[in-house]
């Protein structure tokens, strides 16, 4: 099944170039937002699978307006954040509201189209090479620590390879366990660590220090 867009930026400009560049990878955009305020809204009229987030807007920006649709919605859609740079903190801190990952804007039409299928599916991590960048240096610990003490060893040991990339087919290969057994851990780690994806649950997992920013290059 097509993954449905609704793309989230205050350029209008910007907004037509993704509609184009998304149709011709064959996505269907089912609406478009000018502002992070108008997300909620234009969400609830359309149902997208996906939002394509500008981090930055005036106004409600991208961090606030993800917020919004975790907390005012039961099923609410992925969140795929869009950037400038990737060391962006505004993209840590989108990952951390729920945002599903984030793309760059000179990223290349394939590199878009797949990025919103691979979150739209939701069992595999979006660039985890990315995101070990973007969470590099800062020093593990604070609120974090504590949830993520509640998970048990094999919860920690599937969390670990979530944070490579891996699918939940892979990780029940590598674990020589069943798929519904992997997929039984994943949501006792995001119950645990109050996360909405596995982004987030990534991300909380190098904030409080269970995975090593080393960790994704093999050190």
């Amino acid at each position: 099944m097509t993954p449905t867009v609704l793309l989230a930026d205050d350029e209008p400009l910007v907004r037509t170039g993704l509609r184009a560049l998304l149709e011709q990878q064959g996505l269907t955009v089912v609406g478009e937002a000018a502002d992070g305020a108008e997300v909620l809204p234009a969400v609830r009229r359309t149902a997208p699978d996906v939002v394509l987030m500008d981090v930055r807007m005036p106004g409600t920006d991208g961090i606030e307006a993800t917020r919004q649709l975790l907390a005012a919605l039961a099923d609410p859609p992925k969140v795929l954040v869009v950037t400038t740079f990737d060391n962006d903190d505004y993209v840590h801190e989108a990952l951390l509201a729920g945002a599903s990952g984030f793309i760059l804007k000179r990223a290349r039409k394939e590199e878009i189209a797949h990025a919103v299928r691979t979150v739209a599916a939701g069992e595999s991590l979006l660039f985890p090479e990315a995101i070990r960048r973007l969470v590099s240096g800062r020093p593990p610990g604070g609120k974090y620590t504590r949830a993520a003490k509640t998970l048990t060893r094999r919860e920690a040991e599937v969390l670990r390879l979530i944070a490579t990339g891996l699918s939940n087919q892979d990780i029940a290969a590598a674990l020589v366990i069943s798929l519904e057994t992997v997929k039984t851990h994943v949501g006792n780690i995001f119950g645990k660590l109050g996360a909405a994806n596995r982004s987030q649950a990534v991300v909380i997992a190098y904030e409080s220090g269970i995975v090593a920013p080393g960790h994704l290059a093999g050190q």
